[in-house]
């Protein structure tokens, strides 16, 4: 069950909606299944019109209109709480019995031992995705006039939603990673502006293959311009030497000004002191990287060229699918609660698919949603303190050479292998999902090979089955992982990978108290 926050100042405004066609008609028997007792003694189950909803506005606004109480940026608290589609329907008994569990367990009743709030629960059909939800709509004014408490709610209700999972009999999720979505409307405006898909998501992935595929940081403002994405820096304050951010937006149709998205409006793992954690440090990389910024900001032509204007050697595809199958070995003794060596497994692969769909995939195809789905395990609610950066096996060689496919091609036996590598790692992710009963995360990894990458695997050369041992393996990984199968995870001493500090940046991040805040 998943949970989502909101807060705003608009009692009326926000029931009106609820109770109405939604945006797109998508609201059908707009109606209550719980409330606040007062509430319901007045009001069925009904459906609802716009004389119900404004009446049940007035009654949750009571308290704070009578006795005058202010909540510091609105007193409207609105969650709603959704499942998954595949989990099918809920009665409205049991969304009330749900409701009602999760309003006592946010201290919003009679059960917190203080004066409850007014709060309605209302059901309206299914969202556009098909899922199955109900919207809490309360006052953050309790009926004595004192004030509801909102610290940590966020993570409040991520908590009790967990709890009430295993109460009611749902579907277990995972609360360790947290996918970044699209906002409301996002997609819509993307469409009126022509775009294949929401500008913030064709950014992330491109960001994200490029960072994969860059040894540093001037490489990597090299590699998203290639792409024909703009970037540009976010300097620290009062200095023109110092870049302590970024921006990027895809380049617009003459006499349309761009939409610009900072890194951690992409994805958590995307800002610019996360990515910095992966790339060669030294005083001349740092150098260099202002220059190429400086550059970028200014619509200049690149500095210098490096890399990413010569095709990498042959020789590498082999290298580089080894490497990724030594990833997969390390990955059989990383813990499962381990959460930062997943992400950042998970974060090197989706960049590998996201190198791969940038180089081939015209439009978004199955390339893309890989590094969408696996991009999704990379976002940690909550980053380690200390950056760390691997020394062990790693998929960003994957990265370089996948840049480098040819666009519209069938592809070649050196692709086909490094897929099968690939899907061996994304195997590895399913199986720790699954074993962690994110059973959400580990069913839409399985529908993304099953249903996607097959047709990426069947239009490249077949490998024999008497390759390598570690190609064996990924195919088994791809039947497995087709099948819903996960292996039992190996016993034995735990060995896992080794890591080393990330250093700090020389030239390009110093002048900064808080490089780590940048959004």
């Amino acid at each position: 069950m998943i949970p989502n926050v909101t807060k705003g100042e608009r009692m009326a405004g926000l029931i009106v909606y609820l109770a109405g066609p939604g945006r797109s008609n998508e609201h059908t028997d707009p109606h209550l299944v719980a409330g606040s007792a007062p509430i319901m003694a007045w009001h069925n189950d009904d459906q609802l019109n716009r004389d119900a909803a404004l009446s049940i506005a007035r009654e949750l606004d009571a308290a704070k209109n009578v006795l005058g109480t202010e909540v510091t940026g609105g007193h409207v608290w609105h969650c709603s709480l959704s499942l998954r589609a595949e989990e099918g329907d809920l009665n409205d008994e049991k969304w009330a019995q749900i409701a009602r569990d999760f309003m006592d367990a946010m201290g919003f009743t009679e059960a917190s031992g203080k004066a409850p709030v007014s709060w309605v629960a209302i059901r309206h059909g299914h969202s556009k995705a098909g899922n199955d939800h109900i919207h809490i709509a309360a006052s953050m004014v309790r009926e004595d006039g004192t004030k509801w408490s909102s610290h940590l709610d966020f993570k409040r209700a991520q908590d009790i939603a967990r709890a009430l999972e295993k109460k009611h009999g749902l579907e277990q999720l995972s609360p360790v990673y947290a996918a970044r979505g699209l906002r409301p409307g996002e997609r819509e405006a993307a469409q009126r502006r022509g775009a294949e898909e929401p500008e913030r998501r064709s950014l992330a992935r491109k960001v994200r293959a490029c960072a994969g595929a860059a040894q540093d940081e001037a490489e990597f403002v090299r590699r998203v311009r290639r792409t024909g994405a703009l970037i540009r820096p976010r300097y620290a304050a009062g200095r023109d030497d110092v870049v302590a951010g970024y921006s990027v937006a895809e380049r617009p149709p003459k006499g349309v000004r761009p939409v610009w998205f900072g890194g951690g409006h992409l994805a958590k793992d995307l800002t610019l002191p996360r990515l910095r954690t992966a790339w060669h440090d030294t005083p001349q990389a740092a150098t260099g990287a202002v220059a190429e910024w400086g550059a970028a900001a200014r619509g200049r032509r690149p500095v210098h060229a490096g890399r990413e204007a010569h095709e990498p050697d042959p020789q590498l595809w082999e290298q580089y699918s080894e490497e990724v199958a030594r990833l997969r070995e390390t990955l059989r003794a990383v813990p499962l609660e381990d959460h930062a060596t997943w992400a950042h497994a998970a974060r090197e692969t989706a960049g590998a698919f996201a190198a791969w769909s940038t180089a081939t995939e015209p439009t978004p195809g199955p390339l893309a949603a890989a590094a969408d789905e696996l991009s999704k395990t990379a976002q940690l609610r909550r980053h380690p303190v200390r950056p760390i950066r691997t020394v062990g096996p790693s998929a960003r060689g994957a990265s370089l050479v996948l840049m480098a496919a040819a666009m519209g091609g069938r592809g070649t036996a050196a692709e086909a292998i490094m897929l099968r590598q690939l899907l061996n790692v994304a195997k590895a992710i399913h199986d720790m999902h699954k074993a962690s009963d994110d059973l959400r995360r580990a069913r839409q990894i399985h529908d993304l090979v099953k249903h996607q990458l097959s047709h990426v695997a069947a239009a490249l050369p077949h490998v024999p089955e008497t390759s390598p041992p570690v190609d064996r393996e990924a195919a088994e990984a791809v039947r497995a992982s087709g099948a819903g199968q996960a292996p039992a995870r190996p016993t034995g001493p735990v060995l896992p990978a080794k890591y080393e500090p990330a250093r700090t940046h020389a030239t390009s991040r110093g002048g900064s108290a808080r490089p780590d805040i940048e959004r």
